[in-house]
């Protein structure tokens, strides 16, 4: 079993930043990629952004240019600087990660969910 772990949450005015991390512990993981999503009060869950294991990236249309997805392949980490932000960033977000994990001694495609952090934008 794969375990995601996120910090970095908060409460921030709008303008401010916040860098969310995600740490991959339990089994033996390697990730083919690695996304954030988040979900908003009342609201769907959103992809926000992706990495895969080549470095390339993507971005919702609405946090392009303000934030950035990067990872650390060795530790299996993956970070989200949120710069500029704004009241309608407010959500939970979740760390999501998809790969090969070890169970049971060989590896299997898995999929697995952090718990969530929540991030507040006051205006």
């Amino acid at each position: 079993q794969v375990h995601l772990v996120e910090s970095g949450g908060g409460s921030v005015q709008a303008g401010g930043s916040l860098r969310l991390s995600c740490a991959t512990s339990g089994s033996r993981f390697s990730f083919n990629a690695m996304n954030w999503y988040r979900q908003p009060p009342g609201k769907q869950r959103e992809l926000v952004a992706g990495i895969d294991s080549g470095g390339s990236t993507n971005y919702a249309d609405s946090v392009r240019g303000r934030f950035t997805i990067s990872a650390d392949n060795a530790q299996n980490v993956v970070y989200l600087q949120m710069n500029s932000l704004k009241p309608e960033d407010t959500a939970v977000y979740y760390c999501n990660a998809d790969g090969l994990a070890m169970i049971g001694g060989s590896w299997s495609f898995a999929n697995y969910w952090g718990q969530g952090t929540q991030v507040t934008v006051s205006s």
